[in-house]
This record gives structure tokens, sequence and C-alpha cells, in this order.
């Protein structure tokens, strides 16, 4: 049994794509979405181990890709990735910028340095991989940029760390759009909401108390699972979104369009999620 997507087979025949963050959680799904429908992926983070992982999970499921160690926050070593990836297999067509990280705490708890590599892991390091790929290879020969947000709108209480960066890169999205179209590269965005993700489980005891509630302020009554973000990757990467750039679509079951103390949600009565992960591993607190 392979990936089950929904998407034609070989819709990324022939096509680079790079995923930031490939070593596990919504990284890892979207790597094996991607390699099952043709792509060469090419699989990025800093742990070698969970991307040699992931590649033997992919090669074992027929699929092709490479890997390369790096922290996206070291500009040096974005350059030298991006140019190694090219120089093996030449121009690159995608670039799924997941790579992030945060962990909860209200706003006067938060040092400088904790601060500090949150923004540089969930926004400066987006763009300077964004960068490195437009500049070495989309500039030339175009390409499609999903960069992975958040449900910033409404601020992000508890994690206002990453929702100021997730916010800054939700704004570079659109600004990338308009300066980068004239090569025919489009740069949009995804915001997932709460997805029952494997990295779920590296919170504490506490919060992991909290994240059990969350869907009761889902609408549709549940959280969501890495392959509904996946899905929303692969269109806005396909030639099916050739027209749609500088936009944030959002995968939340419309939990970020009300507020429950103005309006009770009603008891949901039939939900189904999208399974198409054949390997998905869901995190034991959601067990």
């Amino acid at each position: 049994m392979g990936y089950q997507s929904d998407f034609r087979a070989g819709l990324f025949n022939n096509r680079n794509i790079i995923v930031t963050g490939a070593g596990s959680g919504l990284g890892r799904c979207n790597a094996h979405e991607l390699a099952s429908l043709g792509a060469r992926v090419l699989l990025v983070g800093r742990k070698i181990e969970k991307l040699e992982m992931v590649r033997d999970e992919i090669i074992e499921d027929g699929g092709v890709c490479d890997l390369g160690s790096c922290d996206i926050r070291d500009e040096q070593a974005v350059t030298e990735r991006v140019a190694t990836f090219i120089k093996n297999h030449g121009q690159i067509y995608g670039l799924v910028n997941n790579a992030g990280g945060q962990f909860p705490s209200p706003l006067e708890k938060i040092s400088k340095n904790g601060w500090n590599a949150v923004v540089n892991t969930n926004l400066t390091g987006g763009f300077l991989m964004a960068r490195e790929v437009y500049k070495q290879s989309m500039s030339i020969h175009g390409g499609a940029i999903v960069n992975i947000v958040a449900d910033m709108w409404g601020g992000m209480p508890g994690m206002g760390h990453s929702g100021a960066a997730r916010a800054g890169m939700a704004n570079f999205t659109q600004t990338a759009a308009y300066e980068w179209g004239h090569a025919n590269v489009r740069v949009n965005a995804v915001a997932p909401g709460w997805i029952m993700s494997s990295g779920m489980d590296t919170y504490d005891a506490e919060f992991k108390e909290r994240l059990k509630t969350l869907k009761d302020a889902v609408p549709l009554g549940r959280l969501g699972n890495e392959a509904e973000i996946s899905a929303a990757i692969c269109f806005l990467l396909s030639d099916s979104a050739s027209y749609i750039s500088g936009t944030t679509i959002r995968v939340d079951g419309a939990a970020s369009q009300g507020n429950t103390a103005i309006y009770p949600l009603a008891q949901v009565k039939n939900s189904t999620p999208f399974n198409g992960f054949h390997r998905q591993i869901t995190a034991d607190v959601f067990k």
C-alpha cells in the first residue's frame, strides 16, 4: 500500500522539490506524497538520522529522493545546500518551507534568546531558503514556493514569538509573490490549524492536556491530520494553481472564523478526515 493521494499519478514527474523540516511531522508526510506523485524530493533538516529514515521509507515505497543536513538559520549553509542540490539534480521546481518550531510560553516569560530562536527558525530561515532557491534557480526557470505559517490572525496568545514570525512569513509571501512574479515564480502559504501531528508529543504534560480539548473549538468537531495539509501544499505546487500567487490557504476546520464565547458550536454530526498517508504517525496524546 502506498500513499493514497487524490492527485493524478505523475503530477510532478521530473521535478525537483525541496521540503524543509522533512524528517518528521508535516514535512515527512508531504515528502511522501510528493514522491508518490513522481517528484524527486530533496529532504532538508538538521538531524541527518531522521532524514535518512524518511529517505529509506520513500525509496521502499518506490519514490526518488536525496537529502542534505542543513540549519536553515545559517546563511552560508543554506546557500551551499541549495547549490549542491542544483549541481547534483538540476533546476529546482518547488520549495516547501515547512521547517519551524516553537514552545508554549506567555510573552513576559520569553527571553530574548528564546524569541530569536523561534523567529530565526520560523521567519528568517524560510526567507533564506526562498531567496537562495529564487536566486540560484527559479529566477531563470520559474517555479512555486509554499510557505507553512499558522493561524495567527487573532494573535497567538501563549506562543507570541511564533505568531509574530508566522505573520511575518505571511507578509513575506505576499511581497515575494509580487516581486518574483515576472520570473513566473508563484509564492503562496498554507496555514494549518490544530493538526494531530507527531510533533505534538514534544510538548509538556500540562500543555498536552490542553491539546485534548482543542476539537471543541473547531466547527468541524475534530483536529486535522498531516495528509490534509499535504493535499493543500500539493495543489499550490501544481499547474492547476498556475494563477494563484500571494495568498494563504487556511486548513483549520473553520476554527479561525469565529469565537465560541459569542457563538457556541453545535454538536458535530459527521466530519470524516482524509486519511491518505499510509505511514501516518499519530501523536500519543491523541491516541
